[in-house]
């Protein structure tokens, strides 16, 4: 048997050990950024961030982004909830899970040339819509369309898993209640699952927060129309670097500031 001061100390190697691996992973993030911020102080942050341009990109990048977060809330939680609560697991079933994840391993470039095949002028279905007089390519709603094909996933698994997980008996408790399934869901359902939601809505705001390839492929890069940041830092980065720099440190200062006022 081992005594009890060996298996302290055996712990206290264990959690050492643990730490020191994890302040390398800490310092493996926090490196790039510390970086970037000291060759971005370098450079003319007022003048570059009072640009006309990096103005627009960063609203766009919001405006966007924000809508993508509201297109997965409107239709990707009936969806996850579907999928949660489905009395059998068939084999429909099982593809359409498959389907609501397969974005997330998707290089963003092929899901963009997806995107363009089946909503661009000679596309599956784009041809049907410029009858309409409907043109979706290099537009501001394509990139929302970019940004919410790549994004949604991480919302609708984060909130499939928490419809799943919620306690049933609370639900069946309302029910003899009196209550409605809608009502159920409103005021049971939903404050139940609440964080793990929050939880899957900051994951989506911050990948169409960043959503770059899809987006290149499908809305391009118009300055005003369909630049976001991450396309403004990629032009900075191909005719200056200051540019490139400022306009990254913007975007983590407005990221880290969202994300501090949803948490």
């Amino acid at each position: 048997m081992i005594s009890r001061p060996s298996a302290w100390r055996g712990r206290s190697r264990l959690r050492r050990a643990f730490r020191a691996l994890g302040a390398v992973y800490v310092a493996f993030l926090l490196l790039p950024l510390v970086a970037l911020f000291l060759r971005a102080a370098q450079t003319d942050l007022a003048a570059i961030l009072t640009q006309v341009s990096a103005v627009s990109a960063l609203r766009l990048s919001l405006v966007t982004s924000a809508l993508s977060v509201a297109g997965a809330l409107v239709f990707g939680t009936p969806l996850a909830y579907v999928l949660a609560r489905r009395r059998a697991r068939g084999t429909l079933g099982e593809l359409i899970d498959v389907l609501v994840d397969l974005p997330v391993v998707m290089p963003p470039a092929v899901a963009g040339l997806g995107l363009l095949m089946a909503f661009g002028r000679q596309g599956l279905i784009g041809g049907a819509l410029g009858a309409f007089g409907i043109s979706l390519p290099f537009t501001t709603a394509a990139v929302v369309m970019a940004e919410t094909f790549v994004a949604a996933p991480f919302y609708v698994r984060a909130a499939r898993i928490a419809f799943a997980e919620s306690n049933r008996e609370f639900e069946e408790l309302a029910l003899t209640e009196g209550a409605n399934e809608w009502q159920v869901f409103r005021f049971i359902v939903v404050p139940l699952a609440g964080r793990s939601l929050l939880g899957g809505i900051v994951l989506c705001w911050a990948r169409a927060l960043g959503e770059f390839g899809a987006t290149i492929m499908f809305a391009g890069n118009l300055a005003g129309r369909t630049q976001t940041m991450p396309l403004a830092i990629y032009l900075g980065l191909e005719s200056d670097l200051g540019t490139a720099l400022a306009l990254s440190a913007l975007l983590i200062i407005a990221s880290l500031g969202l994300l501090w006022l949803l948490r």
